[in-house]
């Protein structure tokens, strides 16, 4: 099996370091260029001195001469959208994992994606045992009229709620299949109350000290479900990015998450 032929945006970044590590590490991928804002050197010295790549701060430039069959990026929104746009003009697949789009912003790279028939996987989380998280928090939804979400992140990351909360509320709104949420007693301070994303309550947190942490509480009379994800290093993302990298060549249009790839 030929290589799959990965460039990495944001190469330099703190999720990107980890996947130029484990592009290169993996046997079924290779990385063909790398991508970021400011460089001093031409060339991208691979991990364990293995070689190097193409380095540049001109996206077209690596798309145009290293014709890589994957883009990955883990930027910040505004550079995220103005490069998957420029991917999707070359027809490179997609994995993003970067999180803060609006709304318009993801519906405009799914039309993009569906026009050019090239794949996307965008996904607020890939570490698996979120995604995991995720669905059990759909599961359980059917059976709790009440819940909330506390999630805590470092003191760097720039949007609150997380992308993974806010696709936690909306797996929970979908469990519920129509159902109303319980209906609290009127609250005197509702700012104190989190942001309310699809009828359930955000709380985020921002810390030093922390990478990420979510909790999903779920409630009824007499009882309590916790369903709790910690991550203690960013290498948890990488099977998932591995994984996305290999099946988004296969896709065409968009995907939302990790659910469909492992099956859930």
């Amino acid at each position: 099996m030929t290589p799959i032929r990965v460039a990495v945006n944001g190469a330099l970044g703190r999720m990107g370091q980890e996947v130029v590590k484990a592009v290169c590490a993996d046997r079924d991928t290779q990385l063909v260029g790398a991508i970021e804002s400011n460089i001093s050197d031409e060339y991208l010295v691979l991990p364990g001195n293995s070689g190097r790549v193409p380095f540049s701060s001109d996206l077209e430039q690596i798309l145009t001469d290293c014709k890589p069959d994957v883009l990955v990026d883990f930027t910040i929104a505004s550079a995220s959208f103005t490069a998957a746009l420029t991917a999707l003009e070359h027809k490179v697949s997609l994995v993003i994992g970067t999180t803060g789009f609006k709304e318009d912003q993801i519906d405009q790279i799914a039309k993009l994606a569906e026009k050019q028939g090239t794949g996307v996987v965008l996904a607020p989380n890939f570490a698996l045992g979120a995604v995991i998280m995720t669905y059990l928090s759909k599961i359980s939804a059917k059976y709790f009229d009440y819940a909330e979400i506390i999630e805590l992140h470092h003191q760097l990351k720039v949007d609150a709620p997380s992308g993974t909360a806010i696709k936690t509320a909306m797996a929970i709104e979908e469990g519920r299949d129509g159902k109303p949420a319980g209906v609290m007693p009127e609250q005197r301070d509702i700012e104190s109350r989190g942001k309310e994303v699809c009828g359930v309550p955000i709380h985020s947190v921002r810390l030093p000290g922390i990478l990420a942490r979510q909790e999903v509480r779920f409630g009824m009379a007499g009882q309590t479900l916790t369903i709790i994800h910690d991550t203690t290093s960013r290498e948890c993302y990488m099977p998932g990015v591995l994984l996305a990298i290999k099946e988004v060549i296969n896709r065409k249009g968009l995907v939302f998450g990790l659910e469909s790839l492992l099956g859930l």
